[in-house]
Formats: structure tokens, sequence, C-alpha cells
């Protein structure tokens, strides 16, 4: 595989910081340009982030000096030293809509992690293990935008990571008609520590702003179809979402109720037997940063843990417990995931992955 000149638009912020350690290695892709706001434009990537530096590994050697630029200021700059960006910037919804259009224009492609555009019927929101077949819309992006090769593509929020691959596989077989769930969401979902977020040690605050709208309409985007210029939502199944901020640094959890359309019910066997056989375009392609086996049921009662399980296959796995008939829906279950990883800037990265080997990355 070729060789990528990436840049990486809000470096500095947590989710940033997270494409910075994932890409500073990467087979496929090499960091060339490092953005953030105008405080930090001018300054070495070191010097940006040493005293706000969140991540458990120190910050790159092979970044540290390098000079960050302005991302709102040097786009044209930006856009002629690398084949594509990563975008994770902390601005006002209409502001980065306006910024990632301003890139894609530029005629660099962009893969936002962020939530701006995951609306836009013809923006791709996409998890590669499910919904793959969502990037050919790109073409009908860049007749709207006038593009050659810009054009803007998303991963999903990132607690839809930890429950939405579960249900997806299961709802193609055998017919999803409802889906309660509740989701226990880590502080590094707000971009927080435990230093910085001091209030959250021993405390559950039951509220995340925009959240449970995102995890209840999100879903059927992934389960849409591309129809023309555009994807059109599913209809069903039915979600319906609580969202809990809990004191745990990373790792999303989701507690899940789900209902069967009318005698579609399957055995508890076949479930598990659906979740153990479950591959998608990811694996088949074996793109770099693709779990080996993505979805992961564990049979122990107390399983999966965040603090055990979070980084199973390095964080981009979905591990999957508890699995039991309920008195009020068919059934319910608990499941778990990375998500400053899968659910952030490594879901970002497969997606980047799954583009460029399809071809969407070439000049």
């Amino acid at each position: 595989m070729k060789k990528y000149n990436v840049g990486i638009i809000g470096a500095t912020g947590m989710v940033g910081q997270r494409f910075a350690t994932l890409l500073a290695d990467h087979p496929w892709f090499d960091v060339k340009v490092l953005a953030a706001s105008p405080r930090s434009a001018g300054h070495t990537y070191k010097e940006a982030v040493e005293k706000k530096w969140a991540m458990t590994t120190p910050i790159p050697e092979k970044l540290a000096d390098m000079t960050v630029k302005n991302a709102t200021a040097d786009i044209e700059e930006i856009a002629s030293e690398v084949d594509f960006v990563f975008c994770a910037v902390d601005m006002k919804k209409d502001e980065i809509k306006a910024l990632e259009e301003a890139y894609a224009k530029a005629e660099c492609p962009v893969v936002s992690n962020n939530s701006a555009h995951r609306g836009t019927p013809d923006v791709p929101m996409v998890i590669p293990e499910l919904n793959a077949d969502h990037i050919k819309v790109i073409e009908s992006q860049r007749k709207r935008l006038g593009t050659k090769r810009g054009f803007i593509a998303v991963k999903s929020n990132c607690s839809l990571q930890s429950y939405v691959p579960a249900i997806y596989p299961l709802d193609k077989k055998f017919g999803v008609k409802d889906v309660l769930v509740c989701t226990y969401q880590a502080i590094s979902g707000a971009s927080k520590t435990f230093e910085t977020w001091p209030e959250m040690v021993d405390n559950v605050i039951p509220f995340i702003g925009g959240e449970e709208e995102k995890s209840e309409k999100e879903p059927l985007k992934i389960w849409g179809t591309v129809e023309g210029d555009k994807i059109v939502n599913a209809s069903s199944p039915a979600f319906t979402a609580q969202c809990i901020r809990v004191p745990i640094s990373d790792g999303h959890m989701g507690a899940v109720f789900m209902r069967f359309e009318d005698g579609k019910k399957p055995s508890k066997e076949e479930i598990i037997e659906v979740w153990k056989n479950f591959s998608g375009k990811a694996q088949e392609l074996e793109l770099p940063s693709a779990p080996k086996h993505f979805l992961n049921y564990f049979v122990e009662d107390n399983m999966p843990q965040t603090k055990l399980q979070r980084n199973l296959e390095n964080g981009m796995a979905v591990s999957i417990g508890r699995l039991r008939e309920d008195t009020q829906y068919d059934y319910k279950f608990v499941c778990l995931s990375h998500n400053t990883l899968r659910g952030a800037a490594g879901g970002a990265v497969l997606l980047a992955e799954l583009l460029c080997a399809e071809g969407y990355m070439d000049r």
C-alpha cells in the first residue's frame, strides 16, 4: 500500500492527541501537518500540548517539534501539503460545517470526528464493518461541492460504537423492532480527565447535552440506504436512549433492551452465533486498524468490565455480555467499547483506511 500524507486539524485537543498517537507510526499514513487554533499556531506541538497532554503514552517524538499551523487561516497551504486531513476541532457546529467544507472545496478530503455534518444527507457516516457501502454517496457530494477530490466523511457518535454493532447484524438476520439503551459514558468523551474535572470523582451526572438525540437518530442513518444523491434514513428499528456520565477515564458501556419483529425472536444461542461469526468490509480488506474479531461475547456473569476489556484488540473491538431474556422486551445485554479509540479517533482512522483502500484518497 502506498503512503498517504495526512494532517490533523484540531491536533491539540483530546481527540487530536489520540489521532497523534495513532498516526505517529501508522503503516499507511505519514503526518505532515498539525493544525489548531490561532493561540497554538506558531508553537511546536510539544509547546502547544505539553501542559494539557492527556494520553498515557508520551507525545510522539516525530511530531513533538513540528510547528502547529493555523487551522482556519492556513487552509490552502495545508491542503497543498497533504492527501487528506482528520478533523477534531472544538468549535461551534456552524463554524465546523463551514471549516470542513472549506477544506473539501480546497480539494482536500476530510475525515471528521465532529458531529456537524452527520445529518448532511450526502455525507457518509460510516462504521466500516456495518455500512461501508455508504461511501459511494461521495460522488454525489463532490458534484454538490463542485470538487474533483474534496469531500467530507464522518464517523458516528462515540457511544453508538458500543451498542449499534451488536444490534445491526441481528436486525439484518432476524429483524429488530425496538431498542432501549442506557449508556454509561467515560469522562474522556467530554475531553476531560479527573485532574481537569475533579467534580466527577465519586459522582454520576444523568445528563450529557445532545447525546440522547444523537443516540436515537444516528443509528437510523447507519441503517439507511443510498438513494440517488443522498442517504435516506431507515424508519426502524425504533431507538430510545438515556445517557449518563460516569466516573470512568475511558470506555462507554451500554445496557441494551431489544424487541424483535413479531414471530422472529431467535434463541440465545442463535444470537451469540451471529455475534461470533460477524465481520465486515474492514476485516475483508484486512485494514491495519481493523480488529480480527469485531464482536466478542463473554460468558461470565460479571463481564465485560470497562477496565479489563476497553483495550481489547487495541481498543477497536466491541465486548458483549450478560445476554438474557427480559420480562418486557425479548432480550437484554451489556456492551462496551473504547470511546476515544473505536469511538473517536480510531474509528476515524479505520474509516480513512477504508476510503484509501477503495481509491477515494487517490490523486
